[in-house]
């Protein structure tokens, strides 16, 4: 049993990549999860939204702007039990317009993360990290939020020896 949580939010399907919508099978944030439980054996666990944004590209970006317009905190499917065991918890996402998609606002207000250390890790497609690192700290003011990894995500499967050497 590890004391170890990758916690990550992911969106397959119809995607924004080097310029153009493609349809991806796994999303980039949970490739990137995946190399980093390989790296660490850490736990894994997605971030899913009890109703999920469209399929489709520009209506998931309606979907999920005004929900960030109107600091919506859509429901999850499933929580872990707790985070109790984990010391170290890497949190992946997308860059949604500078910061976390808002299910990952929900997952991070549902559970306590004093004393924890938290590793943020997201994918872009040349907005890095944003404001996210912040929103963190706002709201998990009593954890230790280390520096974050940002992944071009059209590069992810490229970037294993990058992945390593920040975990």
């Amino acid at each position: 049993m590890s004391n170890k949580l990758i916690a990550f939010y992911s969106r397959a399907d119809e995607n924004y990549v080097n310029g153009m919508l493609k349809t991806l099978k796994i999303g980039n944030t949970e490739i990137a999860a995946n190399i980093i439980k390989e790296l660490t054996d850490a736990d894994l666990f997605k971030i899913e939204q009890l109703k999920p944004y469209s399929k489709k590209y520009n209506e998931c970006i309606l979907e999920a702007q005004k929900d960030q317009r109107e600091n919506i905190r859509p429901e999850l499917k499933i929580y872990p039990e707790n985070i109790d065991k984990y010391d170290v918890i890497y949190i992946g996402y997308p860059n949604y317009w500078n910061t976390m998609p808002m299910a990952v606002f929900t997952f991070l207000e549902h559970f306590d993360f004093s004393n924890k250390i938290i590793k943020p890790f997201c994918t872009h497609e040349g907005s890095g990290m944003g404001s996210s690192i912040n929103d963190i700290k706002k709201l998990c003011p009593n954890t230790k939020v280390e520096e974050g990894l940002s992944i071009y995500g059209s590069n992810v499967k490229k970037s294993v020896n990058v992945i390593k050497k920040w975990v």
